[in-house]
């Protein structure tokens, strides 16, 4: 058929059209709209966000991570560690009276006057005591029959010096540190006070106390001399240290402290009530 429709084409004559194989007829248009679509089809370049996404790689010599709590993989030094060991022991087992009222101290408001009212009778510097002395050398020099000066009402510290003043029934008020360590140079105290019958404070720290005399820290203080303006606001000091620790020490001695279970085991219990419930 194509040999003799040759010649027909060369002089002008058009060819007849053959039908699909398929049976169907053919998509002319379909086809044609496809490869319009084709080629509209742009290469994808850079996208015209305002804010463009940046992951970040963090593996090894790209972006650095994220700041993280390390504390639990810090090789802590081993003074740190016995501190935290025997804070929890303290919490978790049963600790006697005779310990356990040292974890509970005066109140911040006792506490601030007591140490506002200690401030007035600070022991002296050594500047002081040095202008104290040369005032002296120059009376003298003047007057050799003139009197020294004497020293003015001060704190007593120091463990020894403090049970001294108490078993001679000199002190009017003790004030003791709640985080002496160890605990054994000032455990007795609270029981002598009340024995003599003098006022005792149990108070936060070690290191105020210390503020007061001059030093890093102090176990212990007691005034002994007072100044007879300070009387009347002393008076109502002794009374609220009283009521807080004199009157209150029979109910101290029975009072136990530590045994507080930790969270999982405390869930642990509950996991075991609702089992058998």
């Amino acid at each position: 058929i194509n040999a003799e429709y040759m010649g027909d084409a060369q002089k002008g004559k058009k060819a007849p059209k053959v039908a699909p194989k398929s049976g169907k007829k053919a998509d002319t248009k379909g086809s044609k709209e496809k490869v319009v679509a084709k080629k509209e089809k742009k290469p994808q370049g850079p996208s015209e966000a305002l804010f463009q996404s940046r992951p970040k790689n963090f593996s090894i010599g790209n972006d650095l991570p994220h700041k993280m709590d390390l504390t639990r993989f810090v090789k802590w030094p081993k003074y740190v560690v016995r501190q935290r060991q025997k804070r929890i022991l303290l919490k978790r087992l049963k600790v006697p009276p005779a310990i356990n009222q040292f974890h509970v101290p005066a109140g911040v408001h006792i506490r601030n006057e007591l140490l506002k009212f200690a401030l007035k009778y600070k022991p002296e510097d050594k500047l002081e005591k040095k202008k104290r002395l040369r005032k002296d050398a120059e009376a003298k020099l003047k007057d050799p029959k003139a009197p020294a000066t004497t020293k003015r009402p001060q704190v007593y510290s120091g463990i020894q010096r403090v049970t001294r003043v108490i078993e001679t029934k000199r002190a009017k008020l003790v004030l003791i540190a709640h985080d002496v360590d160890p605990l054994e140079v000032v455990i007795f105290l609270p029981a002598l006070c009340r024995k003599m019958e003098i006022p005792y404070a149990i108070v936060k720290d070690k290191s105020l106390l210390g503020k007061l005399v001059n030093r890093k820290t102090c176990a212990c203080i007691a005034f002994t001399q007072l100044n007879p303006q300070d009387k009347p606001a002393f008076d109502k000091l002794v009374e609220s240290v009283k009521k807080t620790f004199n009157d209150r020490f029979d109910d101290i001695k029975r009072k136990w402290g530590g045994m507080r279970l930790s969270k999982k085991a405390k869930q642990k219990l509950a996991s075991k009530k609702k089992r058998r419930n």
